[in-house]
């Protein structure tokens, strides 16, 4: 498959998750952020695990639960604790560092060289998901903003060494997408347990949203995603990221009666130019690094859906 379609492919990942937000608030049980990451991660992991069959070995137990912790168990309860602590948008802004988080990490990692034009694209990028969500609100909570860029920090860092590590040798992006999604929704449960308590009562609504998210929105969209790490740069997945507010801010215009302003709508245009301009211009890593003392697998090269931090 050729590179374009593989970026395509990998961006329904955050479009997908930029519906995140217009589901929850309209079919799922309200203040329940915990248990919806748990019941987004855990079911649609164990699906993927039924269909893919493999499980892991040796190392990879532990690289599992670490890839599983970055990008999901630690990643979901971060971002919500940062929606609910912060004025409407400033999660999705402080959050919109990751591209440049990545850019760092790898450099260090990875090999890969920044360039100029990669920085200028992520602040780029951030300031035109600023102009999208960013609303005039009250006070900054210092645990929100902490919260915010840890998640952000959290999946940057889970996506650097996913490419680093690679897989082992055999498996495919379904299972690792697997092995990540099942150890970070254990990791939610008991989280989500005693904070928020026992499970609510679930109408057909609710039901019908959480399969939503947890199949299509989760299982599909993570193996999307995970499967576009092994085939592109670190640095052009998450310049990708932007679509997932864009397409928050699009469909809260078209089925949830929001508006949309001129300064809305530069803002756009700049992320989504971002987004595009991040596809190209990566310098060749000076090594490529493999997982399990080099016989890791590796396919050849090729967060935020606010105005709520859903993703």
């Amino acid at each position: 498959m050729n590179r374009p379609a593989v970026i395509l492919l990998t961006a329904l990942a955050p479009v997908s998750w930029g519906t995140t937000y217009a589901v929850t608030t309209e079919f799922l049980p309200p203040d329940r952020p915990l248990f919806t990451g748990m019941m987004r991660a855990l079911p649609a992991g164990l699906v993927l695990l039924a269909l893919a069959r493999v499980l892991p070995r040796g190392v990879w137990w532990g690289k599992a639960t670490v890839l599983g912790a970055l990008n999901i168990g630690a990643f979901f309860p971060l971002l919500f604790l940062s929606a609910y602590r912060l004025p409407g948008g400033m999660a999705a802004v402080v959050g919109s560092v990751g591209p440049l988080i990545v850019v760092g990490l790898s450099a260090v990692l990875l090999g890969q060289r920044p360039t100029a034009r990669s920085v200028l694209t992520g602040v780029v990028a951030a300031f035109g998901v600023s102009l999208v969500v960013l609303k005039a609100a009250g006070a900054l909570d210092a645990v929100g903003v902490a919260a915010a860029f840890t998640s952000a920090a959290s999946m940057s860092t889970g996506t650097v060494l996913t490419k680093r590590w690679g897989r082992p040798e055999g498996v495919g992006p379904l299972a690792l997408t697997a092995w990540q999604l099942t150890a970070g929704g254990l990791l939610i449960a008991p989280l989500a347990l005693l904070v928020e308590g026992a499970p609510p009562a679930l109408d057909g609504r609710a039901v019908g949203g959480y399969l939503y998210l947890a199949l299509a929105n989760t299982a599909v969209a993570y193996w999307l995603w995970f499967r576009g790490i092994g085939r592109l740069t670190a640095t052009q997945v998450t310049f990708l990221g932007p679509l997932s507010p864009l397409t928050a801010a699009v469909v809260g215009w078209a089925a949830l009666d929001q508006t949309l302003t001129p300064v809305q709508l530069a803002g756009m245009a700049l992320a989504f130019g971002a987004t595009v301009a991040g596809q190209s211009g990566v310098r060749p890593p000076v090594r490529q690094p493999f997982g399990s003392s080099g016989r890791g697998h590796r396919e050849s090269p090729t967060d935020l859906a606010l105005p709520s931090p859903r993703r």
